[in-house]
């Protein structure tokens, strides 16, 4: 049976309210929330239902850089200029931790699928793996020779990919810290990297015009598409794994289909490069940030069998990898239906009913802000504890100046 065949894209949400450049947006994982980090030093959580006024969040000192809401969408982490990482609850009150995460830029932040660690990566030439909860540093992955743009976890976890000015890719084995394998084909600094869902390959976007897709097994280049004509600065696969799409500093968007190795759709929307993109965690929507201080919502409409989607969980890849030679992306095994055959399987027995989900995400959404905010309470009292001090020997100098 054919694929329906695709509608397009529409421009559903036009959010105004930065006073500079937007660098980065994430969607929450209801996609009830996007999330914007820009050249003002803000941070803006957007209400995707009308008439919600937004967020503006300050405690940055310079660009927010990056910004990642968390697997269960009640903490977000930002990174920024000020070498600094933050992990908010996006709330009305916009209470954060900041912890000086490198010496230099903080380009990148992304939470683990378990939500309890995160990656940064930073123009100190390193990646960083911390504990979410504490802010404590666990380890760090430094082979990289210049600055490094963007570091993501794998779906499973088990491995963090890492995108350089050095114009390498790096695949990192998190358990071992060390690095599987460089990817060298790009011909200039690459900026931006992620996983394919299925967490069997990585595309990467260049200075050089270009995005490369590699499989992480066989470490091979399955794709190679060079259709903007300036520099790719973001990308985002959609949740089924099908689609793939790019920001560039051609001010365009660009919508690629990753089985058939084509390009879908250009989008035209920001005056000036396009600095961000992000498909939200359904793939019902994508959002876009650019130069021109604008961030766009858009509705994807060409994938709308995937409105159910779970990011955990991403279906099968159709396997007539025969007569697309461009990509080998086999999906599980065993699961050799092809597309639409596997949508109409019926779920599993043993999943857990919708109540029980919704009633432990909400639990373990509230520890997550408990743990929040009992870290926001040990930074008070540290600083309480800071000011006793000052005060203590403030007096026994004045005591010592005071002639008896």
């Amino acid at each position: 049976m054919a694929a329906p065949s695709p509608e397009d894209p529409s421009l559903e949400r036009h959010f105004k309210g930065h006073r500079d450049a937007v660098t980065c947006v994430d969607f929450s994982l209801n996609t009830k929330q996007l999330a914007s980090g820009s050249m003002d030093s803000c941070l803006m959580i957007w209400h995707m239902k009308p008439q919600s006024r937004a967020y503006r969040f300050t405690g940055h000192k310079d660009a927010v850089t990056c910004v990642n809401f968390s697997p269960s969408g009640h903490l977000l982490a930002s990174g920024s200029r000020d070498k600094t990482v933050r992990i908010w609850v996006p709330n009305v009150k916009g209470e954060s931790t900041m912890f000086r995460a490198h010496t230099a830029t903080v380009r990148s932040v992304h939470f683990c699928s378990d939500g309890q660690s995160l990656v940064t990566a930073s123009d100190d030439k390193t990646v960083k793996v911390w504990s979410t909860h504490r802010q404590r540093f666990l380890f760090s992955l430094s082979q990289h020779i210049n600055w490094v743009r963007c570091a993501k976890f794998s779906p499973d976890g088990r491995l963090i990919v890492s995108a350089s000015d050095d114009k390498t890719v790096k695949l990192w084995d998190k358990t071992s810290r060390e690095c599987v394998h460089s990817y060298c084909e790009h011909g200039g600094f690459v900026t931006y990297v992620d996983f394919h869902p299925s967490g069997t390959c990585i595309a990467a976007a260049g200075m050089d015009n270009t995005v490369k897709v590699w499989d992480v097994r066989t470490h091979r280049l399955l794709q190679h598409y060079q259709l903007h004509s300036a520099a790719v600065n973001a990308l985002s696969f959609h949740p089924s794994g099908n689609y793939l799409i790019t920001a560039s500093s051609d001010s365009t968007l660009k919508i690629l289909d990753v089985l058939e190795g084509r390009l879908l759709y250009t989008l035209h929307g920001h005056q000036g490069p396009a600095t961000t993109v992000a498909f939200s965690r359904t793939g019902e929507y994508f959002a876009s940030g650019g130069s021109d201080e604008q961030v766009m919502v858009w509705k994807s409409n060409f994938d709308a069998d995937y409105g159910d989607v779970k990011v955990q969980r991403p279906p099968p890849l159709a396997s007539s990898t025969g007569n697309l030679p461009e990509m080998d992306l086999p999906g599980p095994p065993g699961r050799d239906k092809s597309l639409e055959s596997a949508q109409c399987q019926p779920q599993e027995p043993v999943s857990m009913p919708q109540t029980l989900t919704s009633t432990l995400e909400h639990i373990v959404g509230q520890l997550d802000v408990l743990t929040q905010t009992v870290s926001i309470l040990e930074q008070r009292l540290t600083l309480a504890e800071d000011k006793l001090k000052q005060c203590l020997e403030n007096q026994q100098l004045i005591m010592r100046r005071t002639p008896s």
